[in-house]
């Protein structure tokens, strides 16, 4: 199967993986998304083929024609090499019917690095097959920037831009974007929250003059390539329950800020893998949760959480489930967000509302619930979470379920140390990676944020 791309809004031409991959975002605005859906095969999920296989079988029929295959088996084998246990992403049991699927054991601690590493990859090869040169714009609420850096640092053909907000990260995920000394990275510290970053990221994309002369693009999670490398691990976690020999479907709880991960488990059940269903659970920062609960998407100013990474109250991803949910009608798409855009506000039609509830439920978790668990899974488990996997552990006890239950647990407790230890009364001992952090020196340069802060600095990186 060879796919193309086309945008959620309808009024943008179909394009390769390649141009998805380095254009980030559709010049109408939209998010890409593939043509069709390929169909997983079952007979690798039954059989608990190795990570890499799984990556490779998942990802292959996305990619195409529009790279050779030795691109993909590089970039596969670059991700597996960056990360320490053999499953890549191991599943461990809490209890009976419920487990832990551990994303945090490569080279940021983070589940971002395992897209990460392939979009890098894959961006590079894609360049140095045209000869051209890109420069890359995202915005982060703290992981997204971290792995982003550790991925492109250093690389010839591409510059990184990397907007966070400031004073809203941890100070680990801070010092993993800003200690990083590879002169084709900028850190931007904007004076707002993560939407104000993601706003302006959008803003840029949108500007065509920025294009002039080279590629211009981003590897938030609106990048298609981003979010298809996040697949895998939804098809390795069905086959690591089959191996410990649990083979009903698995409802699968997912902390979720921009609401990429999430979406990408719905995109693995569109391409066959069986699951007893979804949960997005999210923070004090609830925007999505009122949106499937409430059907009104309103945008309101993001608080700040101990689960920093997903201090987010207007999703992105969203867009592509709407689309998704509507039958792919990308004139409603285009209207709804647009007048979020100008509004702040939109509901959702009742028959659009229906099908994404049969896609997925949302939970909103607050802080003291939040600590509460980080407590529970010390005591009954022995087990050290992060704060965003403690939102996970409250959503799935919120929302009961007769059957498995598999918690995403996005990145390692240590990333968040002072909130954990706040509640446990000690900081988690560090992860490997963060302990080589040491007293590097930082660089960063904070911005207001506007339009024309962030232009005037992008257009002079690197001038």
């Amino acid at each position: 199967m060879s796919l193309s791309y086309i945008s959620t809004r309808g009024r943008s031409p179909a394009v390769d993986f390649t141009e998805a991959l380095l254009r980030g975002m559709a010049p109408d605005g939209g998010l890409y998304m593939p043509t069709a859906w390929p169909r997983l095969d079952p007979a690798m999920i039954a059989a608990g083929e190795p990570y890499a296989a799984i990556a490779r079988s998942v990802l292959t029929p996305f990619i195409g024609p529009a790279l050779p295959a030795q691109a993909l088996n590089a970039a596969v084998d670059r991700l597996v090499g960056a990360f320490a246990p053999r499953e890549v992403t191991p599943l461990v049991r809490l209890e009976n019917d419920l487990w832990l699927l551990e994303l945090f054991h490569g080279p940021t601690a983070a589940f971002k690095d395992l897209a990460m590493q392939l979009a890098a990859s894959l961006a590079e090869a894609a360049l140095e097959a045209s000869g051209e040169c890109l420069t890359l714009v995202t915005a982060t609420s703290g992981d997204t920037g971290a792995a982003a850096v550790h991925a492109f640092a250093g690389k010839a053909r591409i510059d990184l831009i990397v907007l966070h907000p400031l004073d809203r990260v941890s100070p680990v995920q801070r010092r993993q974007m800003t200690t990083v000394d590879a002169d084709n990275v900028l850190n931007l510290a904007v004076q707002g929250d993560f939407d104000d970053c993601q706003r302006l990221v959008k803003g840029l994309l949108a500007d065509e003059t920025l294009r002039e002369g080279r590629r211009f693009s981003s590897v938030n999670s609106i990048n298609w390539a981003r979010l298809a490398g996040q697949i895998p691990y939804y098809v390795s976690t069905v086959g690591q329950l089959a191996g410990q020999g649990e083979t009903r479907p698995a409802r699968l709880v997912v902390p979720t800020g921009n609401f990429g991960d999430a979406f990408a488990g719905l995109a693995a059940a569109r391409m066959g893998l069986a699951s007893a269903g979804f949960v997005a659970a999210v923070n004090g920062n609830d925007a999505l949760a009122r949106a499937i609960n409430d059907g009104v998407h309103t945008r309101r100013p993001a608080v700040e959480t101990a689960s920093v990474s997903m201090d987010v109250q207007a999703p992105s991803n969203f867009e592509r489930l709407v689309f998704e949910a509507s039958g792919r009608d990308a004139d409603l798409t285009r209207g709804l967000f647009a007048d979020f855009a100008r509004d702040g506000t939109v509901t959702l039609p009742h028959d659009l509302l229906a099908a994404i509830r049969a896609e997925v439920a949302a939970v909103s978790i607050d802080e003291p619930t939040t600590r509460a668990e980080l407590a529970r899974a010390h005591a009954d488990w022995g087990r050290v979470v992060c704060p965003h996997t403690a939102v996970g552990l409250a959503a799935a006890r919120a929302l009961p379920h007769d059957g498995p239950t598999v918690v995403l647990a996005t990145a390692h407790p240590s990333k968040f140390g002072r909130d954990v230890g706040a509640v446990l009364g000690f900081e988690p001992e560090p992860a490997p990676v963060i302990r080589a952090l040491g007293d590097r020196p930082e660089r960063m340069t904070v911005i207001a944020p506007t339009a024309e802060a962030a232009r005037a600095a992008v257009s002079g990186f690197r001038a």
